[in-house]
């Protein structure tokens, strides 16, 4: 465990010793800014005109604001987690440190885990940001605290999925460029995936929603927590990493 940490400490420190830490988690919250202001925005609007269409109504703010704000940052993901994965492995292979940090009395589970952990924590720390946000809701409103733990629980577990997707794919070429144009497609391809189940048969269409990564987080985000979705997201957080795991062994027998 303790060269675990020692690896994640390691990841953690290059990424904020270098701009990719700082334009991540300013491009995130720029984003997630604009998209919570505008729901805002629009929920004060018909919360306006529901109080004179039908008074004494009140409308719900983790359903009307809280659950999309969450789902339309599960977009920004897609832009902003190919900039943290790219640079695992690629960055490692171009400078030649792969083969110094794989002939180290460390295993390749060690490093995995460590590098997974470094991104997580990365991954943490973006997410913090957005506590801001809904300290505002909790100061003038009266938001349910259970339904956005759920929520951010469903966004984490996604964030893991994708991150472990994006490890993978760096630990596959010593270029950064073409690590993150390939983890954006995959993960692109991951979003979409259940859309093509509107033209095939009922059978494909049940094995693509399930396998699509968005399906999952639906309940999430209305606070609710479904044990299938929680396997879900932990399999295949726990087969990326496992492929990932093959992938560097390789290396250190090319090595």
């Amino acid at each position: 465990m303790r060269n675990v940490l020692a690896i994640a400490e390691r990841e953690v420190r290059a990424y904020f010793s270098s701009p990719i830490a700082y334009v991540v988690i300013g491009f995130f919250s720029l984003l997630y800014g604009y998209f919570f202001y505008a729901l805002l925005s629009y929920f004060e609007r018909q919360s306006m005109q529901m109080g004179m269409g039908q008074p004494g109504q009140v409308m719900n703010i983790n359903q009307m604001l809280i659950g999309p704000v969450l789902v339309n940052a599960t977009v920004i993901l897609l832009f902003v987690f190919p900039a943290i994965t790219m640079r695992t492995y690629s960055e490692e292979k171009r400078q030649g440190t792969i083969e110094l940090l794989l002939t180290s009395p460390i295993t390749d589970v060690q490093i995995i885990l460590g590098k997974f952990l470094g991104a997580m924590t990365l991954y943490a720390a973006m997410l913090a940001v957005t506590i801001i946000h809904l300290s505002l809701l909790f100061i003038y409103g009266n938001p349910e605290w259970k339904p956005i733990a759920t929520g951010y629980l469903g966004l984490f577990l996604m964030g893991g999925c994708f991150l472990s997707v994006g490890l993978l794919i760096s630990s596959l070429t010593k270029n950064q460029v073409v690590a993150a144009m390939a983890t954006f497609a995959v993960f692109l391809m991951l979003w979409v995936i259940n859309w093509i189940g509107a033209f095939v048969g009922p059978t494909a269409q049940a094995v693509l929603q399930h396998l699509s990564i968005t399906e999952h987080f639906d309940d999430f985000s209305r606070g609710i927590i479904d044990t299938k979705h929680l396997i879900y997201y932990l399999s295949f957080i726990a087969f990326g990493l496992f492929l990932t795991m093959k992938s560097v062994d390789s290396e250190r027998w090319r090595g």
